[in-house]
């Protein structure tokens, strides 16, 4: 029987509460250490623990109580000015943190955590007495360091613990370290087989880390958190709009029973259709409120990040701060989850590969902190979120030359990229420009995995660079995933939905204008030379005749001309998933106005599946066979 049989509730609600509150400590620690005398800092972390052991201990948690009280006092001596925070202080701070977090993995899974490491509750002892020694430093940790001194020996995080510690929704330490709501390791990663013993970095909050995932190793895999929580006023907007759909569908009624009694004047004709209208506007309000019920501030994920930054800048010896904007910005619950992975791996690339060692900046006259900005806002029905830095940048040239060397793509194919698409190389699989594998970066699947993750949530990713001047990640996404703005394309009678986020333009193809370059049948297109990719051929099906029009599609770095029949228009179409079976290339399904059932075309998949980054070539020239003249 679970441990906390018949509180099921209220333990849910005490995780709900205590995450949020543990998240926001994990950001003040990292203010707390620019600004260590800020007794508003102290004050709020002490409350955040303090709240913590009071909800743990009604619960019966006596455990978490033990380490939240120790926390609470040294905290309390902090803000007091009986002690001063130290390096080594915070280190050991962290460590309780990772400990806490990891107690709550234990609660989620309805058990009793058991006590933190009595190594880590020694340390806080210490910590609370003004005894706790540093490395095999004599100096206390409650006396304030010489002025301009360096924290030599100060204990260095391992990254790859953590990470999946830290950056993980809630309670990370619950979720499996390759699930999709958890926070995993850098990918690739976990299979170096490195230990970081005897590298001469501390052990104290390498330890914490360890102890809260080695757990899962010898457990099931926790489904991510179903629940969200709403505003009443979005309820009570809900409730009244389902009240004045009821009120309609009374009205309907009645003239339903009207008409088919014979009663067919002009009076009661226009009331007919004045109910239908009235009916089409309150399902599109219900809509719309229904929605927003979903969508949750972009704060409560942007909220991690800061203690991830500070981690990894202190491994690599590096200055620098993260800047959060428009963290008030609502997205849907379900993406926020689905985000966390890909904005660790761009968070961690621009700290690791951006941002300059702080005597390099200071080599090329800038701050010797860099800075990383992850910004969001809301473009009318899409949702953008900007990663940012302000290091050294990316050559696209190098870039080129990198993909050409790793054989990516070939050299012709490489003369053939401008700027753009030459900074878009970095998101194909396999690519790094770094020369050596570290416990960091190396081994070429970050930016592979977000672009992938980005697609799976129908947004796209775009790059922008300038050497010297830093490198710019934008991400597009739509407000929600029930709702896909798509095209409704046509081959034969067959209709096909395509993202219209994808979707640059549509034009006629004529065959004279077609023309093969490099082996390719190509359009050129306002400067562009673009490959026609018929969608008979992507789907398999014989191509009984050259398409008449092109969709000009965008998928990250190259564009191509989808060549199809003939389009039906736009649609914001209701996505249906299917379950069972799946065929691949397919992402869901919509029902037309009509009735009539449309696959929605998964393009990133049907492309790599029909024909490969590298397969454009043989495509190209199959399409060139089919559009040439009998």
């Amino acid at each position: 029987m679970s441990d906390f049989a018949g509180m099921q509730d209220l333990l849910q609600d005490f995780l709900v509460e205590a995450e949020d509150l543990l998240s926001g400590v994990d950001n003040k620690l990292v203010e707390l250490e620019r600004n260590p005398e800020d007794r508003a800092l102290l004050n709020e972390i002490f409350r955040g623990f303090h709240t913590i052991k009071g909800g743990a201990g009604f619960l019966g948690a006596q455990e978490l109580v033990t380490l939240c009280h120790l926390t609470e006092n040294l905290f309390d001596k902090l803000r007091n000015g009986e002690l001063y925070l130290s390096q080594a202080l915070m280190d050991v701070i962290l460590e309780a943190t990772a400990a806490v977090r990891e107690m709550f993995g234990y609660l989620e899974r309805s058990v009793q955590p058991p006590s933190a490491d009595p190594r880590l509750l020694e340390r806080l002892r210490l910590a609370i007495a003004g005894k706790l020694e540093r490395g095999g430093d004599a100096s206390a940790a409650g006396e304030p360091p010489p002025a301009g001194a360096q924290q030599a020996g100060a204990a260095e995080p391992d990254w790859e613990t953590l990470h999946a510690v830290v950056a993980g929704s809630g309670a990370s330490s619950a979720k499996s370290p390759s699930g999709a709501g958890g926070s995993a390791a850098p990918p690739g990663d976990e299979a170096n087989g490195k230990s970081d013993e005897g590298k001469g970095r501390a052990a104290v909050p390498v330890a914490a880390a360890r102890r809260s995932v080695a757990p899962l190793a010898r457990k099931e895999t926790v489904q991510r958190e179903t629940a969200i929580r709403v505003d009443t006023a979005r309820l009570d907007q809900v409730l009244n709009l389902a009240g004045e759909i009821g009120l309609t569908k009374n009205r309907l009624t009645a003239l339903r029973s009207d008409i088919l009694s014979g009663k067919t004047d002009p009076d009661t004709l226009h009331a007919l259709d004045v109910a239908v209208n009235q009916l089409d506007l309150l399902v599109s309000d219900l809509q719309n409120a229904v929605m927003k019920t979903r969508m949750q501030p972009i704060g409560r994920l942007f909220q991690k990040y800061p203690r991830i930054a500070r981690d990894l800048a202190r491994q690599l010896g590096k200055e620098v701060e993260l800047v959060i904007q428009g963290e008030e910005t609502e997205i849907d619950k379900t993406m926020i989850e689905d985000l966390s992975d890909p904005l660790i791996h761009l968070i961690r690339n621009a700290v690791d590969h951006g941002i300059e060692m702080p005597e390099q900046r200071i080599g090329v006259g800038k701050p010797p902190q860099g800075t990383v900005t992850l910004a969001a806002k809301q473009e009318g029905d899409h949702i953008v979120i900007i990663v940012a830095d302000d290091g050294r940048g990316m050559d696209p040239e190098k870039i080129r030359a990198k993909a050409v060397e790793k054989g990516l793509i070939t050299p012709e194919e490489a003369n053939s990229l401008d700027e753009r698409q030459s900074l878009n190389l970095i998101f194909l699989p396999g690519f790094s420009m770094a020369d050596r594998v570290s416990d960091v970066s190396g081994r070429g699947v970050g930016t592979d995995v977000v672009r992938t993750n980005i697609t799976k949530l129908n947004g796209t990713i775009d790059v922008r660079s300038e050497v010297g001047r830093g490198t710019t990640f934008v991400i597009n996404l739509p407000l929600t995933l029930a709702i896909l703005p798509v095209l409704l394309v046509r081959m034969g009678d067959q209709p096909f939905a395509v993202p219209l986020s994808m979707v640059r333009e549509i034009l006629p193809i004529h065959l004279d204008e077609v023309r093969e370059v490099g082996g390719r049948a190509t359009l050129f297109v306002r400067g562009e030379v673009l490959p026609i990719l018929p969608l008979a051929n992507l789907l398999n099906w014989t191509l009984e005749r050259a398409p008449a029009y092109g969709v000009l599609m965008q998928m990250a770095e190259f564009s191509f001309i989808l060549g199809i029949d003939t389009f039906a228009g736009r649609e914001d179409a209701v996505i249906k998933s299917l379950e069972d079976f799946r065929p691949k290339g397919v992402a869901g399904v919509t029902i037309l106005s009509n009735g009539q059932i449309v696959l929605i075309l998964d393009m990133k998949e049907l492309f790599e599946t029909g024909t490969g980054t590298r397969g454009v070539s043989k495509a190209s020239l199959e399409a060139k066979k089919a559009l040439a003249p009998a």
